[in-house]
């Protein structure tokens, strides 16, 4: 058994290091299908729509929309992966991580021409958890998983131009959270050095013939991961009605400007097969969440049916060319840096969508999201497995009083299946559910 656990990680793909290169969700690669329920139950249509204070993390034009006075939005999202990994000849691994919670909320304001606010929503929350047991191991007795979490706090603008025209922005404050504990042969581990420098560099030749080896930097937390780092975004929005049924929208959110993120200074270790151990810093350098542009349309068919489409263009090629991360040691001394390929391409996502108002209290929703996934089939890896490309959603809205309303969505993204570049199957589907409370004054 142990030599077969020993082949089951030279047979393990480079990618089973990447789970930290390839973070947060797999629905639309790292974006979630849509943002609040609203949105979300047409498909994640959001550009041409008032779908509440959930407009600051899509196109903060739409902000305008609304109607004068004040909104309150309390949301909470679930996210519902299931995931598992075949290797032929060694079975099966079920990751454990199956539930993730993603909390958001939002403000806004109209007085006038002018709207504001600010919102805190969770950009995205998931990971994988494997047992020691399975071939994921590696035979070292220990689990692997990888969660990381992204969220941003948004300090949204709209300005209506004209009666026909809507501009928007918003300021950013993000962070990212990160935790992984990853094994390889040492072998893999060594192939993927980039420098070395002290004490390190004398104990990786041993390191590289090791029949497994570890990088482990993880926390308890459900809300921060040990590696941690903050940073500013922000985006550009616009709103047209050429006429009373329709509206277009368009919005461009920039590249991020995080910074490194980095654990304490013996917030991770490096372990291998033989006794070695050691504790130390990871640094995960210049991860960047991407540009995005997107737009879309909206026609109010007739007053109870409302019909939304967005296209959207994500540049992953443009942050997840390489990922690159840095151990610095705490007890022997000296630094490893490692440089995993990602190259990912840009992806396109469609957003279709329907509302129906059936009467002044309930409206029901329905939508499509459909993206090709942006990761080689060949670095799909088994802690983080971003290869779903359909989603259907459903959605619904009750109004409980003037001022009081819930709003809900269930995304069902049916089961999809990649081999990556070293034979492993890779299954994932997932089921994900939004509900909101808004309160007007």
């Amino acid at each position: 058994m142990v030599a077969r656990m020993t082949r089951s990680i030279r047979l393990l793909p480079l990618a089973a290091l990447l789970a930290v290169a390839a973070p947060a969700l797999a629905t639309n690669g790292m974006n979630m299908e849509g943002y609040g329920p609203v949105s979300t139950g047409m498909g994640g249509a959001s550009q041409a729509i008032d779908h509440g204070t959930a407009a600051m993390a899509q196109n903060p034009a739409t902000l305008g929309l609304m109607a004068p006075g004040a909104r309150l939005d309390a949301a909470i999202g679930l996210l519902g992966p299931k995931v598992a990994s075949t290797m032929p000849g060694f079975g099966t691994a079920d990751s454990g991580g199956t539930s993730y919670t993603m909390p958001a909320f939002g403000y806004a304001r109209r007085n006038g021409a002018l709207t504001y606010g600010i919102g805190i929503f969770a950009q995205g929350g998931m990971g994988t958890e494997y047992e020691a047991n399975t071939f994921m191991g590696g035979g070292s007795g220990q689990p692997t998983r990888s969660e990381l979490g992204v969220g941003r706090v948004l300090l949204p603008v709209a300005y209506q131009v004209t009666p026909n025209l809507i501009v928007g922005a918003t300021l950013d404050y993000m962070w990212a959270g990160l935790d992984m504990r990853m094994a390889a042969s040492g072998q893999q581990l060594g192939g993927m050095v980039t420098g070395v420098s002290g004490n390190l560099a004398m104990a990786m030749p041993a390191m590289a013939g090791a029949p497994w080896a570890r990088v482990d930097f993880s926390n308890s937390s459900d809300f921060t991961g040990a590696a941690k780092a903050t940073g500013w975004a922000g985006k550009f929005g616009v709103v047209f009605k050429p006429d009373a049924a329709v509206t277009l929208g368009a919005s461009y959110q920039l590249k991020s400007a995080l910074k490194d993120m980095t654990t304490g200074a013996k917030g991770a270790s490096m372990s291998a097969f033989g006794g070695f151990a050691d504790s130390g810093k990871i640094t995960v350098v210049d991860f960047q969440w991407p540009s995005m542009l997107a737009v879309g349309g909206a026609w109010q068919a007739s007053p109870q049916l409302l019909l939304a489409a967005d296209l959207k263009r994500i540049a992953w090629s443009g942050v997840m060319k390489n990922f690159r991360l840095r151990y610095d040691s705490a007890g022997m001394g000296g630094s490893v840096s490692f440089a995993l390929p990602q190259n990912w391409d840009d992806q396109t996502v469609l957003n279709i969508g329907m509302a129906y108002k059936v009467n002044d209290q309930l409206t029901l929703r329905a939508g499509v999201n459909q993206a090709d996934n942006p990761i080689p089939a060949m670095l799909v890896n088994p802690l983080f497995p971003a290869t779903v490309e359909s989603h259907y959603t459903l959605g619904l809205g009750y109004k409980i009083s003037a001022a009081g309303e819930f709003n809900g969505s269930v995304t069902i993204a049916p089961s999809a299946t990649v081999t990556n570049g070293m034979g492993v199957v890779v299954t994932h589907k997932q089921t994900n559910v939004q509900l909101m409370y808004t309160h007007r004054f």
